[in-house]
């Protein structure tokens, strides 16, 4: 039994948010929350995206990877002898942790003689300010007393006498079992307790993230237009591109420092990406126009220049890397719109983009339909205009 949907960054984001709020449902109803395991690739953007969800929720994330824990104990607190404490009604009872009897006597218990063995709370529950995401890492390399240890935390929130914070969610995250891995196969027993979704890079998303987090875009252009050598590449995955990437980050000109460029690259991800970006850079592709540009320039008419040298016209018109600039206007407007007022020269500069033929009419429509979707209130203006709303409803 394997994941039967495969979802990328921002679908897992939604399902994961679904499953919580769902969650909240069930426990009320006295059943069991639902717990998740997310399969994919090392270095994909597993736990990053787990990271971003938690703090898109507010919720703290505590990550525990089973490959490198060593001790049970670091994931469900130390064992400890409990007793029995009476109060002086005769009625109410209390377990209490054997060094905190001289208290319970003081204020009145007395012992039953029952006493028990437990596990007191780790120090991450007990330091818990409210509900938390626990995200078990790793748990297909996770050995055998390790899984069995995180059974009941995965079906009931608890461990022994204590149990994670009301509103918690518990996440795991695993492997493929496909020979790239050490990994120990999850049973029937292991995976029907869990929903299964497999994890995959999508490049959009991806140049979404790289360009709010200030990847340099001129290597946000190369993926976008070789997405293939990481979508169908298990070899390389998006922590090591990104890698790459940011290493290059201090290199104002990419041409005059190739051979430099040559070794990051071997050195993070492979010769084949790196033979790819260098001629990337040979076709001087990293001197597009940039999306900034574009949208905030303030002669129109130069930029207007520049995308139709990127593009071409007629026979020479680069569909790709009209793509390519579409994607990267769409994006850095998008953020650029989150901070700051969108005036009517950017309208303008936008009916232009989305009305002119520098664009095929699906990218007008992507453009348009994107944009305002993302801020409906700083993009109305567009709306305003018939040619754009014509685009629109296409």
């Amino acid at each position: 039994m394997s994941a039967q949907i495969s979802l990328n960054a921002e679908e897992l984001k939604g399902f994961l948010t679904y499953i919580h709020k769902n969650n909240q449902l069930l426990i009320s109803k006295k059943l069991p929350a639902q717990t998740v395991n997310v399969e994919g690739e090392a270095g994909g953007g597993k736990t990053s995206t787990i990271l971003q969800l938690a703090n898109e929720m507010g919720m703290a994330l505590v990550r525990k990877n089973l490959a490198e824990l060593e001790d049970v104990s670091d994931l469900v607190g130390y064992p400890c002898k409990e007793h029995e404490m009476i109060a002086k009604d005769g009625e109410t009872k209390k377990w209490v942790v054997e060094g905190t009897m001289p208290q319970y006597i003081t204020a009145g218990y007395k012992p039953t003689n029952e006493k028990r063995m437990t596990h007191a709370a780790p120090e991450w529950v007990q330091s818990a300010t409210g509900p938390i995401i626990l995200l078990l890492d790793d748990y297909s390399r996770a050995s055998e007393k390790f899984v069995q240890a995180t059974m009941t935390l995965i079906e009931n929130q608890t461990y022994n006498n204590w149990k994670l914070p009301e509103g918690s969610m518990v996440l795991l995250t695993s492997n493929p079992d496909n020979g790239a891995y050490s990994v120990t196969a999850l049973d029937n027993a292991q995976k029907t307790r869990v929903i299964n979704v497999s994890y995959k890079f999508d490049v959009q998303v991806w140049a979404r993230y790289a360009e709010k987090t200030g990847i340099d875009g001129r290597c946000v252009n190369f993926l976008l237009l070789h997405p293939e050598l990481v979508e169908k590449n298990t070899d390389l995955n998006a922590r090591t591109v990104t890698m790459f990437f940011n290493s290059l980050m201090s290199i104002p000109d990419f041409i005059a420092q190739l051979g430099l460029i040559q070794q990051l690259g071997e050195g993070t991800t492979s010769a084949e990406f790196t033979t790819m970006f260098t001629t990337f850079i040979h076709n001087k592709l990293d001197k597009m126009v940039t999306p900034k540009d574009m949208l905030l320039h303030e002669n129109e008419a130069y930029i207007v220049g520049e995308i139709k040298s990127c593009i071409g016209v007629g026979a020479q018109y680069r569909a790709d890397i009209a793509s390519v600039l579409a994607t990267r206007l769409i994006n850095y407007t998008i953020n650029y719109a989150e901070d700051n007022t969108i005036t009517q020269k950017i309208t303008d500069r936008l009916i232009r983009f989305a009305t002119d033929e520098l664009f095929t009419n699906d990218l007008k429509y992507i453009i348009i339909k994107k944009i305002i979707n993302a801020n409906k209130q700083k993009f109305q203006k567009l709306m305003l205009n018939a040619d754009v709303v014509k685009i629109a409803m296409k």
